[in-house]
């Protein structure tokens, strides 16, 4: 990958079939965790993590064994792993029904007999995964170029995740939503929003601040993003949140998403896009931050590691 390609052009018209296909297949992957797993709040268990390689589950236990499920990315294929030496292989490509009915089938003959809620969440105009040949667009080009984006993104968030020191998830792939966000607490309770569905009830039962990518599309409400955005909020969102002024200077207050946004394209054309980002997080962050009175300098701190230095570069272990 070039210079000239490491952020590349996405937007939504481009390859909206294929984006609409992916983000289906890891729905139907991502609703195992969801069956399988404990509780955890505000909803970690579910997301995916990246690979070198794509998306994972992460380890999922299941009666006396572990299992994974990978989406490959590079050779556009499902793995299925399991802790004794199975492997099963779904090719990536076609109808969502048969992506569906092959990882069930895959499933149960490593004798996983999980039953999950076959219908998509947080989509707009959702079918049942059973039925959904509508959805069968998959090139891989445009999944190779996602995910080249995906990574990038994923090494900024994590590095802004690593300045603070209080309660904050991990970086994290929501297979819902199809976004990539990490979520800072003040470690104050919050109530969720009136008549909130189940999923909000248990996201948002504390004080927070997130932030984001998301490749845009149509959200679940209707309102529409034509390329990729960076996205943040603060929950709940204090009096004169809207009215605040944060960086970079394109960066605004979006009324139908309810967000901060960042275009991408902005952020790609940018002589330094990481720090644009980094100052897109940094400044929302603070922004919510001190409306909600949090305690931003206690929070926050430096990591005494330059990025790139090992451990052993710094005399960690030195007595």
């Amino acid at each position: 990958m070039t210079d000239s390609t490491a952020w590349p052009t996405l937007p939504v018209s481009d390859w909206e079939p294929t984006y609409d296909t992916l983000h289906m297949y890891t729905q139907v992957v991502g609703k195992v965790p969801l069956a399988l797993r404990p509780m955890v709040n505000h909803w970690w268990q579910v997301a995916l993590d990246l690979t070198a390689r794509g998306l994972t589950t992460g380890p999922i236990f299941h009666n006396e064994r572990t299992f994974t499920m990978d989406f490959d990315l590079v050779a556009h294929e499902l793995h299925i792993d399991t802790s004794d030496g199975q492997r099963r292989t779904v090719a990536l490509g076609g109808a969502v029904r048969t992506f569906y009915a092959d990882v069930m089938a895959a499933l149960r003959d490593i004798g996983v007999n999980v039953a999950i809620w076959p219908h998509p969440v947080e989509v707009f105009n959702p079918i049942p995964f059973a039925e959904d040949d509508v959805h069968s667009t998959y090139d891989e080009a445009q999944v190779e170029r996602f995910f080249h984006l995906l990574r990038r993104v994923y090494a900024i968030l994590t590095e802004f995740r690593a300045r603070f020191t209080g309660k904050a998830s991990p970086v994290q792939f929501y297979w819902g939503a199809f976004d990539l966000a990490a979520t800072r607490y003040s470690g104050r309770p919050a109530d969720p929003p009136p008549n909130a569905d189940s999923m909000t009830r248990l996201a948002a039962t504390a004080e927070q601040s997130s932030v984001g990518f998301w490749p845009g599309g149509t959200w679940i409400t209707g309102a529409r993003a034509e390329q990729p955005v960076f996205f943040a909020y603060s929950y709940p969102e204090p009096d004169g949140l809207r009215e605040q002024t944060i960086a970079p200077q394109m960066a605004r207050f979006d009324g139908a998403f309810g967000e901060f946004v960042l275009g991408y394209d902005d952020v790609r054309r940018a002589v330094d896009p990481r720090t644009m980002v980094l100052d897109f997080a940094q400044s929302s962050y603070e922004a919510g931050g001190r409306l909600q009175g949090w305690s931003l300098d206690s929070l926050e701190w430096t990591p005494p590691l330059a990025s790139g230095r090992s451990p052993g570069d710094a005399a960690m272990y030195s007595r």
